[in-house]
């Protein structure tokens, strides 16, 4: 190592201080956390039940897999499948009026105060409390679901809406008011033909998520194929389990890879 590299890794700041200090509380994070956990839970009966849902993954049951009542894997997940779309168009279509409310931007400061608090307010309640609160107010089924999912992305899609119109140049606002233009013409005519791809985006990776979602949101009864799942892994039935798993594991891959390469194509990403 020549002298210069030397001397200049002599005149750096010594941060060595600050590093053992970082290490010391992410160590005592690590302990405290685990002082919380009881790890006796994990007994071999667990240890077994994981092992059954595996071994049902990989020798799942096929009549249930291939049929096509309204027990069969293939409805279950187009049930799955519509309640996520479905509350993904129903929050989208709220979200855009929305999200310009919330840009001071557009509107006066305290109007885009007044929403964004609203939002927070959405956002801070998880998805499995609306669906809960959902089930009580319209009953079990997909309704319910449809509800939970609305809201939700009402609350993400919002926030990613009025970020992408916050950071838009302003110059194109500032020619508009120039010729005299009202704000729903500078919405109309200058923000939505440069965000519309970018808000395409965000509602088809929310989609993505809302369909993770919709799956988790059945095992509390809000409809899709968690009811059912939990039902057979209730009753101990681990090839209905593998099915289920099974078609939804492939769903989830066929919609990541299409998704992705939709929003790729939208913001002008090289698609590899």
């Amino acid at each position: 190592m020549s002298e210069k590299v030397i001397q200049k890794l002599k005149s750096e700041p010594k941060n060595r201080g600050y590093i053992i200090m970082i290490v010391a509380i992410v160590l005592f994070m690590i302990i405290w956390s685990s002082s919380v956990i009881n790890f006796e839970s994990a007994t071999k009966d667990g240890t077994e039940v994981a092992k059954n849902i595996i071994k049902g993954i990989f020798n799942p049951k096929k009549e249930m897999l291939f049929n096509l009542t309204t027990k069969g894997v293939p409805y279950l997940l187009l049930e799955t499948m519509c309640i996520a779309f479905l509350g993904t168009l129903v929050g989208a279509i709220i979200a855009m009026p929305l999200s310009f409310l919330a840009s001071s931007n557009i509107v006066a400061a305290p109007i885009a105060y007044l929403v964004r608090l609203l939002i927070i307010l959405i956002r801070t309640i998880p998805s499995i409390v609306y669906g809960l609160m959902f089930i009580r107010v319209t009953g079990p089924g997909p309704f319910a679901g449809l509800m939970t999912m609305s809201f939700t992305s009402i609350g993400m899609l919002t926030k990613l809406f009025s970020d992408n119109i916050m950071n838009l140049n302003k110059a194109i606002l500032e020619s508009f008011s120039s010729i005299g233009a009202t704000t729903f013409q500078k919405i109309r005519f200058g923000i939505i033909p440069q965000l519309f791809a970018n808000f395409a985006s965000t509602t088809i990776y929310r989609f993505d998520i809302n369909l993770r979602d919709a799956a988790v949101l059945g095992l509390v009864g809000a409809g899709g194929i968690g009811s059912p799942l939990m039902f057979a892994i209730n009753s101990y039935k681990w090839q209905e389990v593998g099915a289920i798993l099974l078609g939804l594991i492939i769903l989830v891959l066929f919609i990541e890879y299409f998704s992705t390469k939709i929003r790729a194509r939208l913001v002008g990403e090289k698609w590899n």
